[in-house]
């Protein structure tokens, strides 16, 4: 089976990445329709492409009866109507998170998604990426012993620029923290379970931009571990390391860059492979060698493509669920709460 795409939001991260790298290269996919509201960066991207149907409005590209599915790619303040039009449509959607700008958006989303008996996925396509596979086989193994502590960076320089809807808290649902420290939040999540409580702290240091361009989160989770996410707009990009730190009691692990667009890297791994007695001068010269780890590359937007796809074809739940969006929504929407009111907050 052949599942025929069609996206909404061809710019951006769909023409960078999703596209050529994902839809164009997934086996049992084939991209069919493209859609945006810039006509001239619609015909490109379909030229590019090689693909024969290209429109502005969502609706026209909804009535292609080749289309069977939808990655939506568009600003987060029209998510819903357009996941919801999709279903109307006989869709399938794949949709970039966040999936809304409110818990009830998200839940008609589900809801209407279920009615139609269509599949809704949420893009968080790190959890794909060969690094993060391999650290989560290496956790459940029990090479890293009890989990204690975890670290997800995502960082970049975003300055100002006119109509970006990560800048504008009403298109976008706020800033550094919605727009990547949901990303790191789901991986750590990946690896410690659920989040249970949150603390967070927001600001605008260096951007003049509504939404806030550094966000810094402590977790806890239902293990009783704790992680930090930070995520700032206003560090050069050649400066961030997008660190992923995982730490247990029987060693670490640690990936620069995995964090991020890119499908490449390794992970530094240092394990206790025996027990070991307390050292009171702390020693760590010599100790227990760093190994590192380089997985095969997976691309992981075209892993994701190719994961939904089984998903209509077999007709199970998608890889990674519209349930799992209402869930990070839910954790960032606690954030937002603790960065407001200085206080701890629950994630139920």
């Amino acid at each position: 089976m052949t599942v025929r795409w069609g996206v909404i939001g061809a710019g951006g991260i769909a023409d960078r990445r999703t596209i050529p790298e994902g839809i164009m290269a997934a086996d049992g996919a084939e991209l069919v329709a493209v859609q945006d509201v810039i006509e001239d960066r619609v015909r490109e991207v379909a030229a590019k492409h090689g693909v024969g149907h290209c429109f502005t409005d969502v609706a026209d590209l909804l009535a292609v009866p080749d289309v069977d599915a939808v990655y939506i790619a568009t600003p987060t303040n029209v998510h819903s109507d357009q996941v919801k039009a999709a279903a109307a449509a006989g869709k399938h959607v794949l949709c970039e998170k966040p999936l809304g700008m409110t818990q009830q958006e998200i839940e008609e989303q589900i809801q209407v998604c279920r009615d139609a008996g269509v599949k809704l996925g949420t893009n968080f396509m790190m959890r794909f990426h060969a690094c993060h596979v391999r650290l989560k086989e290496m956790i459940d193994a029990g090479e890293l012993g009890t989990l204690v502590f975890g670290r997800g960076e995502l960082t970049c320089w975003y300055p100002p620029i006119p109509g970006a809807f990560r800048q504008d808290p009403a298109l976008g649902g706020g800033g550094a923290l919605i727009d990547m420290g949901n990303h790191c939040i789901d991986l750590l999540e990946m690896f410690f379970g659920r989040v249970t409580q949150v603390s967070c702290f927001t600001a605008n240091l260096v951007q003049d931009y509504k939404s806030e361009d550094t966000a810094l989160a402590s977790l806890r989770f239902g293990s009783g571990a704790v992680a930090v996410v930070d995520n700032m707009f206003n560090v050069p990009d050649a400066a961030a390391r997008n660190a992923l730190e995982v730490y247990g009691s029987k060693g670490s692990v640690v990936a620069f860059g995995t964090i991020g667009q890119d499908s490449s890297g390794s992970l530094k791994a240092v394990l206790e492979k025996g027990d070991k007695a307390y050292d009171a001068g702390q020693v760590r010269e010599g100790g227990s060698p760093e190994e590192i780890i380089t997985p095969e590359v997976v691309n992981m937007y075209r892993a994701h493509i190719e994961a939904f796809c089984r998903a209509i074809e077999s007709d199970t739940e998608p890889p990674i669920t519209g349930e799992d969006g209402l869930w990070s929504h839910k954790v960032i929407e606690a954030c937002y709460q603790s960065a407001r009111t200085g206080t701890t907050v629950a994630v139920k």
